[in-house]
């Protein structure tokens, strides 16, 4: 058999250029060694990390960052647990601060999220705006977390975000992409004149098939954490992850075929002498 040849090219975030289309987050693992474990079965070359200096610690007082190769992943601090853009914004440089003393190439990045209540963990559309803002202008590359509305996809575009990530659902919640017409128009809209504008599906993923469908839909990526954290066996959920983004973006690529409403034989009817023929 010849060896398969990937149609596929590396994703661009900015000045990173990653060969996986999975980013995976840090949080809710039981022990940093099991996160450290499906990390690395997960395949991903991007992490985010909560920069919140109460997250980077745990009960033990054991430090996050110690349990991540540095020299393997490229880091992307998140402004997680931010209600406002003054707030998010001062995570944001605060990441920057930590990461560069680290020598880590993910210094001039950011995973923006800032959130409208504790409750629903949804985005703050207008505090996304104007932090998002204020972060380009600072020069940063920003990734920005926001609804599935395509209005507000746009609007995060114009204003500099290097990339726009609509949730497929709430946070954690694990209902995988809910409103996947208007994941449709976010990228129609987000990559009018700019095909290869990157939109990442961020948030709600459970399972493989969430993830598959999100890559499917055209998505060029699909940031999670909750989904391998959470699962009964996590680190056989980081492999499923894997290999349903990958599967799901070689089908996006091949090309699936159309949805009928009648069946179509799968073997042709030329060459075939009907009944009536042999008598």
């Amino acid at each position: 058999m010849a060896e398969f040849a990937s149609p596929d090219k590396p994703l661009v975030l900015g000045t990173h250029k990653l060969t996986s289309r999975l980013i995976v987050g840090t949080g809710k693992y039981t022990t940093f060694e099991l996160m450290r474990e499906c990390l690395e079965a997960s395949g991903s070359e991007v992490i985010t990390v909560a920069v919140r200096r109460e997250r980077l610690i745990d009960a033990q007082g054991r430090n996050i960052l110690e349990y991540i190769d540095l020299s393997r992943y490229t880091i992307l601090p998140n402004t997680a647990g931010c209600f406002t853009a003054e707030d998010a914004v001062r995570v944001a440089r605060l990441g920057r601060e930590i990461l560069s003393g680290l020598e880590n190439p993910g210094a001039d990045w950011v995973k923006l999220e800032v959130l409208g209540d504790k409750k629903t963990l949804l985005p703050d559309p207008v505090a996304t705006l104007e932090a998002t803002k204020q972060l380009v202008a600072d020069g940063f590359q920003v990734l920005c977390y926001t609804t599935d509305d395509p209005m507000t996809a746009r609007r995060l575009k114009d204003a500099g975000a290097t990339s726009v990530m609509p949730a497929g659902s709430p946070i954690g919640s694990g209902q995988g992409v809910l409103n996947p017409n208007n994941i449709r128009i976010c990228l129609e809209y987000l990559k009018e004149g700019d095909a290869d504008y990157p939109v990442i599906i961020d948030a709600g993923v459970g399972t493989a098939s969430d993830v598959s469908f999100a890559m499917e839909l055209g998505c060029d990526g699909v940031l999670l954490n909750t989904g391998i954290a959470g699962a009964r066996d996590p680190l056989t959920m980081a492999v499923a992850m894997r290999q349903a983004c990958t599967s799901g973006r070689l089908a996006y690529l091949a090309g699936r075929i159309p949805k009928k409403l009648y069946a179509t034989a799968s073997s042709p009817d030329a060459g075939v002498i009907s009944p009536s023929a042999r008598s």
